[in-house]
């Protein structure tokens, strides 16, 4: 018989986009409102309703962990959220049976105004844990969360990364029978988050479950037994976790070498920011989903904005298919084009850069895209907007046909002499 710890039953969460209290109607609203009802209908707003999860159902085994995948908006964090009692489900129902610790965004569970000693006994007081209980922890939280300095400091004077630290060490040292994390652990440093995966796969050993969102392939690949692919609010697959990611990585993208964004797939905090569409472009400047190693590649981004924006800079994110990240770049790097375009007036715009010719080597690459202000506003973002792979045909070494490691094929200049 299976133990299990998580049920979760048709379960299903709507919002309403920016919902507004209504004013209550008067008298006369009423009686003008009975009149026009035989004639007319009363149109509803759909675009107003969002299904953050939408009939989702699935078992959790003790000591399972678990990765949960999907694009932006696909409602991880969401189902996260629900589990972990932060918020209410519109409909179904999900039991679990345990202590859950869970770290959904920086500093969950935090009071601001208490210092970093008194949120570790208040978050233990919380889990349902006896004091002497967490004094045990004490020292070992401390010490993992390298913030030892500032732990008799209230917390709001941490930075994102002390916060981040200690909300960890917190969550995973407290001995949850179930332990839920989020992306949050992309905040801190890479050494950092090596340590957290490190603890994690030591929750896992110790028989306890484990729920992981994350971008990174490779953390899910190496801490996770199984994957839930999660599109558009519902439970597109189950299945171990290699099997899974594969079918997340080939899935969900235009072959064409084209993307193009439908209404319901941008946010509407993304206004005044419009994306239309991004391509891969080829030398004679037709759109490809293939490319070749030894020509140029433009990658084009369409938008639109509907008023003036200050400051924005649109960037693309190339990626491997595991989630590595290969470079960033933005259409204002330049110093000359910041300046150029420091406001952007309202308009249809087209941002264009050119890959030259022997950089990427041969395989699939991830394209993401960004349109932000810097650290006052993302407007929009796509992490995985499209797909598209190199032909090597032609590239430096092709004489042998050994494989080249790495995602780039430079075409370096060598000198050989006789001395």
């Amino acid at each position: 018989m299976t133990d299990t710890v998580i049920h979760v039953k048709n379960l299903s969460k709507r919002y309403l986009i920016g919902a507004s209290q209504d004013r209550q109607d008067t008298l006369r609203d009423v009686l003008v409102q009975a009149v026009k009802t035989p004639f007319q209908k009363k149109k509803q707003n759909d675009n107003r309703v969002l299904w953050a999860l939408r009939d989702i159902s699935f078992d959790v085994e003790r000591g399972s962990v678990i990765g949960i995948v999907g694009r932006n908006g696909a409602g991880k964090s969401t189902l996260l959220k629900v589990l972990s009692r932060v918020t209410d489900p519109t409909s179904g129902f999900g039991e679990i049976r345990g202590r859950v610790g869970s770290l959904l965004e920086v500093g969950t569970g935090f009071h601001p105004e208490l210092t970093g000693r008194e949120n570790i006994f208040l978050n233990g007081a919380i889990l349902g844990m006896k004091r002497a209980e967490i004094a045990t922890k004490f020292d070992e939280i401390v010490e993992f969360s390298e913030v030892s300095k500032f732990i008799d400091t209230p917390v709001k004077r941490y930075s994102s990364g002390m916060y981040l630290r200690l909300a960890f060490a917190v969550a995973a040292h407290l001995e949850p029978e179930i332990l839920v994390v989020d992306e949050v652990l992309a905040v801190g440093d890479a050494e950092f988050q090596r340590k957290c995966l490190g603890k994690m796969s030591d929750v896992a050993d110790q028989g306890r479950t484990v729920l992981f969102v994350s971008h990174n392939m490779s953390a899910i690949l190496r801490l996770t037994q199984e994957t839930l692919v999660l599109e558009k609010g519902k439970v597109v697959k189950r299945a171990p976790t290699a099997e899974a990611v594969d079918y997340y990585l080939s899935s969900g993208f235009a072959e064409s070498g084209e993307r193009r964004w439908d209404q319901d797939e941008i946010p509407v905090n993304a206004a005044p920011f419009r994306p239309i569409a991004l391509r891969i472009k080829n030398e004679t400047n037709q759109i490809v989903n293939t490319v070749r190693s030894v020509e140029e590649t433009t990658i084009e981004f369409e938008y639109v904005l509907d008023q003036p924006i200050t400051g924005l800079r649109v960037g693309l994110y190339l990626m491997s298919t595991r989630g590595e990240f290969i470079f960033t770049s933005f259409d204002t790097d330049d110093p000359k084009d910041y300046e150029k375009h420091t406001v952007r007036e309202a308009g249809h715009y087209f941002s264009r850069c050119t890959i030259p010719a022997d950089f990427l080597n041969e395989g699939r690459f991830v394209l993401g895209v960004n349109a932000s202000t810097y650290r006052i506003k993302r407007y929009f973002q796509d992490e995985r907007a499209i797909t598209f792979t190199v032909d090597p045909s032609g590239a430096p070494g092709m004489q042998w046909p050994e494989p080249r490691l790495g995602p780039i094929r430079p075409r370096l200049k060598w000198d050989i002499k006789l001395d």
